[in-house]
């Protein structure tokens, strides 16, 4: 999904990236940072491998899917690679498909209306 962006005061322009898990809607990953690459967003993914099967390694993940949009940080060789090595399978949702992205998009709507949308920042949180 795409990143939430956040505007700060003092540094301008951050990107939110965040995992969820598709079951509880539990965050497993959140990463701010001021770039929107593909590196960036590997970052959660990396968190959440690590919380939930204790270390960044070659096969940890195996049997775990990661649904993501097809934007072109998920779409990338070096994002694709990265979760292949985890032993993740990818799980690209499309448009209207029942179990798209939106636990994601529904965490992102709720950050936004608690928190964004009515608190300014003088930096990145």
């Amino acid at each position: 999904m795409p990143p939430l962006v956040l505007e700060s005061v003092e540094e301008g322009r951050a990107y939110v990236f965040v995992e969820v898990e598709h079951a509880n809607s539990e965050v497993v990953g959140i990463h701010a940072s001021r770039s929107a690459n593909r590196f960036e967003v590997l970052e959660p993914v990396r968190q959440g491998v690590h919380r939930c099967f204790g270390a960044i390694a070659p096969g940890v993940a195996h049997g775990l899917k990661l649904r993501h949009d097809h934007g072109s940080n998920y779409m990338s060789v070096d994002f694709q690679d990265e979760i292949e090595c985890l032993g993740i399978e990818a799980s690209p949702s499309f448009v209207r498909e029942p179990e798209g992205n939106g636990v994601a998009e529904r965490f992102i709507r709720t950050l936004k209306e608690n928190l964004l949308w009515v608190r300014t920042f003088d930096t990145k949180p």
